[in-house]
């Protein structure tokens, strides 16, 4: 049956034809596909442009740019039904162009992600502290953010939420070393501490509350989860993503207070979340009896997931291995990967990981929502953090695994015809060889950042030309759509064909799921990849240590975990003065005997 109304879309491809005369041009799509599209009288083109840069249009030059063969363009248009056997028509209202020529990306620009963490993170901090016109001011922030950063008066403070910003601050000190962003995260971490833990004296733990309602001077602490899958139990997740802006922010200044709560917290996980009897750790525990087992934990009783299991690595656990170089934490993180590589592959049943278990480490697919399902991002987020793992303590399981992951997920996760990842898809059910969607073909931020991390890291270690392909693709479509250039930040979700989607939770700019934290993580992360790894440009990096405050007065600087000998410290400042007692090839800085904080500038080079 022919489809017999129009309809608008976006194609993604690769020139391969144009016809000026004609007024065509023909793109072939990531799965080989090719269309023609038609140029019209209205049709105008213009280029991607980062946060805070002004409109750049192309039109005058989009001749000129299809005639180039292998050229990146995403064409959004409207498809007019076919008729009397011909086939339907595509007309090209705009498109834009990645790069100016086939093969560049202006995302693998030096400063392209640089640029793009400091505008996120000044954002944040005006529209939660009105900065720099208003002094920062915890007790000012709201978890709810609507579209332009205006805030919703339900003041409602989530910690993890809190957690997630002060991580976004902190990374954007890292790349920028403007002051304002390391405030932002010291503050942060500094009412975490005050507002929202508990220090179990008797057991020697630290807790972090689920969050606090503030209404003036009055202050209600809730110590168990408001948000409905885990309501009135303590989830692991929360836990962790507590830790994920203070242990960014120690890596920066080494501050022994953040040392004590991440330890404590790890203590916590070890006597109370740890499955003593077996392998791995639970998801949930009671808020009295701190048993995993209770049954007062209903859908949660006993259950371990990729939260509660794989969510350690890239919320503190690498960033707390990258501060100190502490066996324990490699330890850690190999316990946490073998785990992962033992149990959550099931490529006999679907092309998905199983992520939700019961205790004795059988599939748990009737659980909430998740059920028999997928989500996209968590796959590609396995692949990524083995990949940093990799080259930590390599392992063929491990290497396997992520390769497993990268070849099989472009076929059941991605779109290849308008570009960008899906979100959640039936891990079994399929129509025409097609997962399921669960609830819509949306594409969420937070996916996509998955997905360039993982392809970016993959192509980085391995040079496979097709990681090259798919990341440099997963970013493209992550640029032209996602960035709010008119407002700030990013989009939580797109429709299939790149359009944001503005409705519900999903149009704000913080939310229980929304705040600073992954579009930050993928600034960070993927300037140290793309820079470092792939285009080999030097990365310049900012600490700024309290006095005595890292073991042996040792400064780490590796940026992430990547191949041993790839980087190098070439040059250090001290307070803005050249400074030579580094070791280049351990990426360590020795501290200066001193009773200031003093701000290190460090460049980190690439071996070519």
């Amino acid at each position: 049956m022919n489809v017999d109304f129009t309809f608008s879309d976006t194609i993604a491809g690769y020139i391969v034809d144009f016809n000026p005369e004609e007024k065509y041009y023909v793109v072939e799509t990531p799965d080989k596909r090719q269309f023609k599209l038609n140029l019209i009288a209205s049709t105008y083109a213009k280029n991607v442009r980062n946060l805070g840069e002004p409109y750049s249009d192309a039109t005058g030059a989009m001749r000129e740019m299809l005639s180039q063969k292998g050229q990146f363009v995403f064409s959004y248009g409207t498809f007019y039904p076919a008729g009397d056997g011909k086939e339907p028509v595509f007309e090209t209202q705009w498109m834009v162009f990645p790069g100016n020529q086939p093969g560049q990306y202006r995302q693998e620009e030096q400063n392209w992600w640089i640029r793009q963490i400091d505008e996120i993170a000044a954002k944040y901090l005006k529209w939660q502290f009105n900065h720099p016109e208003d002094k920062i001011d915890y007790k000012n922030y709201r978890t709810i953010l609507h579209l332009a950063g205006a805030k919703k008066g339900d003041y409602l403070q989530e910690t993890d939420t809190i957690s997630r910003m002060v991580y976004g601050f902190a990374s954007a000190y890292l790349l920028t070393g403007y002051d304002p962003f390391l405030e932002g995260a010291e503050l942060g971490t500094n009412y975490l501490r005050d507002h929202m833990r508990f220090y179990d004296q008797d057991d020697d733990l630290v807790y972090w509350y689920h969050g606090l309602k503030v209404e003036g001077d009055k202050e209600t602490k809730l110590l168990t989860s408001e948000f409905g899958d885990d309501y009135q139990a303590i989830p692991m997740y929360e836990q962790i993503y507590a830790l994920a802006g203070p242990t960014q922010t120690y890596r920066i200044t080494g501050d022994k207070r953040i040392m004590f709560d991440i330890e404590k917290t790890i203590d916590l996980f070890e006597k109370y979340y740890k499955d003593k009897n077996g392998i791995g750790y639970f998801s949930h525990i009671d808020p009295i009896t701190l048993d995993p087992r209770a049954e007062s934990l209903a859908h949660n009783r006993a259950r371990k997931n990729w939260n509660s299991v794989g969510d350690h690595a890239p919320a503190y656990l690498i960033n707390l291995y990258l501060a100190t170089e502490d066996p324990k934490y490699a330890d850690f993180l190999e316990y946490t990967f073998d785990t992962i590589t033992q149990y959550f592959q099931d490529y006999d049943h679907s092309p998905f990981v199983q992520e939700k278990f019961m205790e004795d480490w059988s599939k748990d697919q009737t659980w909430g929502w998740q059920q028999n399902r997928a989500v996209v991002g968590h796959n590609l987020k396995i692949a990524w953090n083995l990949m940093r793992m990799q080259s930590l303590k390599s392992k063929e399981d491990y290497l396997e695994f992520a390769k497993k992951i990268a070849a099989v997920m472009p076929k059941v996760g991605s779109d290849p015809q308008r570009g960008g990842w899906y979100d959640v898809v039936e891990r079994e059910s399929t129509i025409n060889g097609q997962p399921r969607f669960v609830w819509h073909d949306r594409k969420a931020w937070w996916q996509q950042e998955q997905a360039i991390l993982a392809y970016l890291i993959l192509y980085g270690i391995l040079k496979d030309p097709e990681y090259q392909k798919l990341a440099r693709e997963s970013a493209a479509f992550y640029n032209t759509f996602f960035l709010d250039l008119d407002d700030g930040g990013v989009y939580f979700n797109t429709f299939a064909n790149g359009m944001p989607y503005l409705m519900g939770t999903e149009r704000l700019k913080g939310s229980h799921s929304m705040s600073a934290y992954h579009s930050t993580e993928l600034c960070y992360l993927s300037a140290v990849y793309t820079n470092l790894l792939i285009t080999k440009q030097p990365l310049d990096l900012y600490f700024k240590p309290y006095p005595n405050s890292f073991k042996d007065n040792v400064l780490h600087v590796s940026p992430d975990i990547l191949p041993k000998g790839s980087i190098y410290i070439s040059e250090c400042f001290i307070d803005d003065e050249p400074y030579t007692n580094f070791n280049a090839q351990a990426l360590t800085v020795k501290l200066p005997d001193t009773d200031k904080q003093v701000r290190v500038k460090v460049k980190i080079t690439p071996v070519t």
